[in-house]
């Protein structure tokens, strides 16, 4: 055990890491918390980490979901439902044969770096402990919700949209007015599934600033192949190329009654949905301001109107956090967390995460990219830069990748896939 490599959490990141430490020989064992893989992807998964509701299909179009050796079939649709991106991760694991390196059940308490033995120390639920001589986190950071406090008590029901599966659950949602607030990818989903006829609600969403909202098709295309980021065009350049097509093709937002944006194309994470634009035009929502106070079941806005409402469903994001480490041990704030090339911590060698990210256009690339890297750094292929060295590069990467956009705590691993992947390269080129 004390020459293992711990990988923690068996969803996306963890299965496309033990893919490649097993390629490269290095002696690893995965510990997922649930019963089964799939993490995120997995529906309901008993592990209550997974923010999938039932109606799901994904923003990102088929060709950014494979992986490298395990082609997706070409009969899976342009934007894949959430049981097909699941199916294709179970076979992936099943044809690398990943499975008899993972153990289930397995939640973390607590995660120790014990200076005298140079190991990981971590503490399972049921108080044994594991040494590892390195450990990979691959838990994710869209489990542990964050909701926002407003003024005064709100006396209906609130979820978070993190618990929201389909309007029967966990609330039945069928005849309510509804308020979401958010105007994220989630919140323009789960606000168009509502808003159906058949449910006979009012849907409200209440946003505290404009949005960009994105056809996943344009010209009878998915977006993401159509305008694929290029690194090499700078960035002002590309906010007009897209702004371009985005009007000839949705035209200007306020016809459809929403806010004008306060920020510029690309400025924010791109919200895309192929039916709240047809929802919102066809009367089925309604956009109201910020909250400004809850009175009971009423909810006042910033503009001064208010509304009464028998549901709040909370869009607003996660928190970044690792709760088996001791405070004090990761400089998080904000869900900032400086890390070289988004994997090591400076200082230390023996931690590296996994898919710490939120890249443009998709996460599959962007996690096996790091996979790789790793695998290469721990069979002895490639070597870290200093401590000093590391810090510097974090300074660099943060300044491009996150400068352009608003300032907001879900900004602060906003990734271009295309430019993160061509800045690793040449990192590796140097240390191998």
């Amino acid at each position: 055990m004390f020459n293992k490599t711990c990988i923690l959490g068996a969803g996306l990141s963890g299965l496309v890491t033990a893919k490649y430490f097993k390629q490269k020989g290095i002696p690893f064992e995965c510990l997922e918390k649930g019963p089964e893989i799939g993490g995120n992807w997995n529906f309901q998964n008993k592990n209550e980490q997974s923010s999938i509701y039932r109606s799901l299909h994904i923003n990102t179009s088929k060709k950014y979901l494979q992986l490298e050796d395990f082609p997706i079939s070409q009969n899976m649709p342009d934007f894949p439902h959430h049981s097909e991106v699941f199916n294709y991760l179970k076979d992936y694991a099943d044809h690398f044969q990943l499975q008899k390196f993972m153990s289930f059940n397995q939640e973390i308490k607590r995660a120790d770096w014990d200076e005298k033995k140079n190991l990981w120390v971590l503490t399972l639920s049921n108080n044994k402990e594991k040494c590892f001589k390195n450990l990979v986190v691959c838990s994710g950071h869209h489990w542990d919700s964050h909701t926002p406090i407003f003024p005064g008590q709100f006396s209906g029901e609130a979820i978070h949209s993190h618990n929201y599966i389909d309007p029967q659950t966990p609330l039945t949602l069928k005849n309510k007015k509804i308020l979401i607030v958010g105007i994220g990818n989630s919140a323009v989903d789960i606000a168009s599934e509502l808003s159906q006829r058949s449910l006979q609600n009012k849907v409200f969403v209440s946003t505290r600033r404009g949005a960009h909202i994105i056809p996943k098709y344009i010209f009878g295309r998915p977006l993401d192949q159509l305008l694929p980021t290029l690194p090499l065009i700078p960035l002002s350049l590309q906010r007009r190329i897209s702004g371009l097509v985005l009007r000839m093709a949705v035209g200007d937002l306020k016809n459809y009654g929403l806010p004008k944006p306060d920020h510029r194309l690309l400025e924010a994470h791109p919200t895309v949905s192929g039916e709240f634009l047809l929802r919102k035009g066809s009367g089925d929502i309604n956009i109201v301001p910020q909250i400004k106070e809850l009175q009971g079941h009423k909810v006042c806005f910033k503009n001064g109107e208010s509304h009464p409402f028998d549901v709040i469903i909370y869009s607003t994001g996660y928190k970044v956090s690792f709760p088996f480490f001791e405070e004090g041990l990761l400089p998080l704030k904000n869900n900032h967390l400086p890390l070289f090339k988004r994997v090591f911590l400076p200082g230390r060698p023996n931690l590296m995460f996994i898919g710490l990210g939120q890249p443009i256009p998709g996460v599959f690339p962007f996690v096996e990219e790091q996979a790789k890297w790793v695998s290469s750094y721990l069979s002895g292929k490639y070597r870290l830069p200093s401590t000093l060295k590391m810090n510097k590069e974090i300074k660099k990467d943060n300044s491009r990748d996150n400068s352009h956009f608003v300032s907001s705590s879900r900004h602060t691993m906003q990734i271009d896939f295309h430019v993160y992947k061509r800045n690793l390269q040449k990192e590796i080129r140097r240390g191998s």
